[in-house]
């Protein structure tokens, strides 16, 4: 019960998040926030899916807050700190490599999260780099997982490249799209109940993870401590 409290309070932070991204033109700020989830493990608990097809419920809207900006072009924007954002997450893995495995829990990074993404990477791969933008906490830790096992960088520019078109497109255009059809078909605005949409799309999208990350059984093998180069 407490969880979904705080789902329901995070849903109507997002909504007055949104209204005052749109009325105080904060489009860096709204740029930052996707950076710093897909780049920054600090960024891993920020609601980026929610705040992207809320976004897109607010689409027209854009042009009125955003310095003026076609909406499309704060898309592609969005877009392109999605990509930066992995870039630096990938830069700091290579940069502290498997050392990052022996770093101490604090409240800004969890170890576990790290070998979520880990474990996620083993399974499926180099296209973990794109299916991790769909996935919160994996997307945060997907790229330093990349950097640590030195993905090649053509490959992991190309999967991110994918990856955030895919990501961005999808969720500020399904919101888009949804709130045109909402009002032709039904004459009214999504935007009057954003907080239930939020909710709805913050449980479909981190339900999953967090059982995962609380009750689904470890199948981490652990490494040795006579090999400083080790990853698991």
């Amino acid at each position: 019960m407490a969880i979904l409290t705080d789902i329901v309070l995070l849903a109507g932070f997002l909504n007055n998040l949104v209204e005052w991204i749109l009325n105080n033109g904060g489009l860096f700020f709204l740029l930052f926030i996707v950076f710093a989830e897909t780049g920054l493990f600090v960024g891993f608990f920020l609601p980026g899916d929610s705040l992207l097809f809320a976004a897109g419920i607010y689409l027209k809207k854009f042009p009125e807050g955003f310095y003026n900006l076609h909406y499309m072009l704060v898309v592609l924007l969005l877009i392109i700190a999605s990509v930066i954002g992995n870039m630096v997450g990938y830069w700091f893995g290579r940069k502290t490599g498997p050392h990052l495995y022996q770093r101490n829990d604090s409240w800004y990074f969890k170890k576990k999260h790290l070998m979520r993404a880990q474990e996620f990477y083993d399974q499926y791969g180099k296209g973990t780099i794109f299916l991790a933008k769909f996935l919160p906490i994996i997307r945060t830790f997907a790229p330093i997982i990349a950097g640590i096992v030195k993905m090649d960088r053509s490959t992991f520019f190309m999967y991110n490249m994918l990856g955030s078109l895919a990501w961005v497109f999808s969720m500020v255009l399904g919101g888009y799209f949804l709130e045109a059809w909402v009002i032709r078909q039904f004459g009214f605005s999504l935007t009057d109940y954003i907080e239930m949409i939020a909710v709805g799309i913050i449980l479909v999208t981190t339900v999953p993870i967090f059982y995962k990350l609380f009750f689904a059984k470890k199948h981490i093998v652990p490494h040795s401590d006579d090999d400083p180069n080790a990853v698991l």
